[in-house]
Parts: structure tokens; sequence; C-alpha cells
């Protein structure tokens, strides 16, 4: 079986450096906050190249605490894409506001700026792009539909750690950027983790402040805030994995090359790379008209593949009876029916990759 991502490999590799942090961070007495949350916020800004970083609890805490930092709630509206992860439409429910979903355009996966104008009420407070799959989201286009009409524009980073638009790293575009470092991403935890990057000081403060019970200063709570905070012991881990972060991605790369090089030719749609964008390949998604036929056939052939996602976020039971649950977005439903991740990632070999590679030809003849 060729599996779909080794998670342990990565853990071996760095064996001895996340030993020597684990160790580091447990004999510190530090085990809220203290000197290895401060120094992986500042390595992570440093890389990103964002003034200010704040350690979170997880990606969902990220986008929820940002949207709640901005004053967005009941009765704003809140844009993304309907054929991004839930979590997305669940930090905006969270904070009591509506999401609005526009389609993606389908050779990018990413929210299409062209049909984002016609979805702008007088009660749009923000645009929510998620950098789907490790690409990033044309974000020049989306930055002056913001800035034209006055939005907050919140980039949903949780894939795309290393990624470059424009030749710069993700992190700063727009007003803030959410991560999250689950143990699958390309910049992974050994548990949950997440992050927010942003220019703005004053935004990372309030956002600081808010996952900290809404307190700065202990026993004095100025809002209602949350409880959510990157783990020491976590932080730590990722200051080893950071070092490693864009030779993991040049790994990634390697791999996407040869998939896109040795696929062409066939029955399926590949991902796409636009000019002026750098992806990470935290995922490398085809599309296919027979996907539950190939997957089958992959299955049998001993390489797994997973389906990023089945079913658009809108149409989950979680949605049921609200008025998006039924919306007519045939993109987001085709994309469900057609997408297939193969396996990628830093510790896949080459030649592995080859036999994938033959398998997905083989299903094809």
């Amino acid at each position: 079986m060729i599996p779909f991502l080794d998670l342990a490999a990565a853990t071996t590799e760095l064996r001895a450096g996340i030993d020597e942090a684990a160790a580091r961070a447990l004999s510190s007495g530090w085990y809220i906050g203290g000197p290895e949350v401060e120094a992986f916020e500042k390595e992570f800004a440093d890389y990103c190249g964002a003034s200010n970083c704040v350690g979170v609890g997880n990606g969902l805490d990220a986008l929820h605490l940002v949207l709640r930092a901005l004053e967005i709630g009941p009765g704003d509206e809140v844009i993304t894409a309907s054929n991004s992860y839930i979590a997305t439409l669940l930090a905006i429910s969270m904070t009591g506001a509506t999401p609005v979903l526009v389609e993606p355009d389908p050779a990018t996966f990413n929210l299409d700026p062209a049909l984002v104008d016609a979805a702008i009420t007088p009660r749009t407070k923000a645009l929510l792009p998620t950098h789907l799959y490790g690409l990033p989201a044309d974000l020049d286009p989306l930055l002056e539909i913001a800035r034209r009409h006055r939005l907050f524009l919140v980039e949903d980073a949780a894939q795309a750690h290393g990624a470059r638009y424009g030749g710069r790293c993700l992190g700063a575009h727009g007003h803030a950027v959410c991560w999250s470092f689950y143990p699958s991403k390309n910049l992974g935890a050994l548990g949950d983790g997440g992050a927010v990057t942003t220019d703005d000081p004053d935004l990372a403060e309030r956002v600081r402040v808010l996952g900290n019970y809404g307190s700065r200063k202990r026993y004095y709570n100025e809002v209602q805030g949350v409880n959510s905070r990157l783990d020491p012991l976590q932080a730590a881990v990722l200051r080893v994995k950071l070092k490693h972060l864009d030779d993991w991605n040049k790994r990634r790369t390697a791999l996407a090359s040869l998939y896109r090089e040795r696929l062409s030719g066939l029955d399926l749609v590949l991902p796409a790379e636009p000019d002026g964008t750098q992806s990470c390949w935290h995922l490398f998604v085809v599309r296919s008209a027979r996907r539950d036929a190939l997957q089958q056939r992959l299955t049998a052939a001993g390489v797994q593949t997973l389906i990023h996602y089945p079913v658009p976020p809108h149409r989950q039971q979680a949605y049921a009876g609200t008025a998006w649950n039924q919306a007519n977005l045939p993109i987001a439903d085709l994309l469900a029916g057609q997408v297939l991740s193969l396996p990628i990632g830093p510790h896949l070999p080459l030649e592995a990759a080859e036999q994938v590679v033959a398998a997905v030809r083989a299903a094809h003849d």
C-alpha cells in the first residue's frame, strides 16, 4: 500500500531536534504561553513577511477570532467560496454573521473574483477566500474589490504554508491570514494548533485578548473571550519543523511536477498553477468524470487516495434548514463529484510516485 501521507516520517526525520525541543519546553516550567510560543510567533511572522503573529488553539479558532476582532456579527455577511472546507463556514456562523457562497474558478478551485461583485450587498463586511489545496487565491483582484467596497479581506491559509503570490509568501496580503497547524498540514504540529498573521498590530492585539478569555491582565476581563492559545510544546515542535518547511515544499513540488508531466494526456483535469502563484502542493487534486471508479481501481492497486471534499459545506446536514443549504451552486456540486487527491508529501519517494502514475494510467487503459 502506498499511503496517502506518511505523518510519522516527518517525526522520524527530525527526531533529534524534536526530542530536544520537547525536552526544552517541558523543563522550562512554561506550560501556557512563554518563550517557546513567543519565539515561534516571531519566527513564523518573519517567515510570512508579516509584522505580527498570534498563536491560537487551532485553525477554526484563528478564523473565528479574526472575524470577531473585526466586529463582524449578526446582520453582517461574509463572502466565501462554495467549495471550501466547512470550517470556513463554521467560523462565519459562529459570529452570527451569514455566509454568502460564491462559486470557485474550476481551474484553480479557488474563489472566482469575477463573481464576487455581484454577491456584494450593503450587509457585506468581508471577503474570506481559501487558498485551497495549497494554491494561492487570486488576491490582487480580491484586494481591489475589498478596497473599492471598503471590506475586510481575511485569508484562510490553513493549507498554504509557504505558498507564494506575486513573489511574496502568503501571510500579510490581506487584513489577516489564518493558519492551521493540524498534523497533516505542510507545517504540522503533533496535535492541534493555529495562528493569525497580520500587519495590523491593533488587530493582532484584539485577537490575542479574545483568545485569552478577553483579558490582557490576569483576572481582569474586558470582553467575552474564549480560551484559545497555542501550546508551548507544539510551538517548540513547530519551530523545528519551520526550518525544514521550504525544503519539504520543494519535495512536494518535485512530486507535483512528476504527476503533471506523466499524467498529461489522460482523461483527467490536472491542477493548475497560474502565473504569479506558487503552490505549496498541500494536496494534488485531479478531476475525473469517473472519479469513484478510478478511486476503486487505485485502491485495488494499493494506492491510497482521499476526496477533498465529497460534500460541499452548504450541503452538509449541519446546515440543513438554512437559506443556502439548497442553493444553486453547480460548480461546487460538480467538483464534489469529481475531485480525487493523489498521494503527495515530502516523504513520498519518487519511485512510489511513479507507481501511482502507473496505477492511474493502468486505470485508464
